[in-house]
């Protein structure tokens, strides 16, 4: 969930194991790693303007700091998509 908007809905293991949109996968990375040698893995910092939540623009409400965004994001809503059995998200690269 992103500003209100659904963006991956899947079984908790698929989730973890296989994150899809772009939100998610920041979200993952951002967990906090307790094993110094994984440390140095690289920082996914999520960079841009949040979106108004009052007043969101038409598109993926997550397409002003998304690292993978294309022109049709900001077009119009992208609705949940299955995109293998029971897993569904809402981006327009699947």
């Amino acid at each position: 969930m992103y500003l209100g908007q659904c963006v991956e809905r899947t079984q908790s293991d698929e989730l973890f194991d296989n994150p899809l949109h772009p939100y998610t996968q920041a979200l993952l990375a951002a967990i906090p790693v307790p094993d110094l040698s994984a440390r140095n893995r690289p920082q996914n910092i999520i960079r841009g303007e949040v979106t108004s939540p009052v007043n969101p623009k038409p598109g993926c409400r997550f397409a002003a700091r998304c690292p993978k965004v294309r022109p049709e994001c900001s077009v119009e809503d992208i609705g949940l998509k299955e995109v293998s059995p029971g897993h569904f998200v809402a981006c327009i690269l699947y």
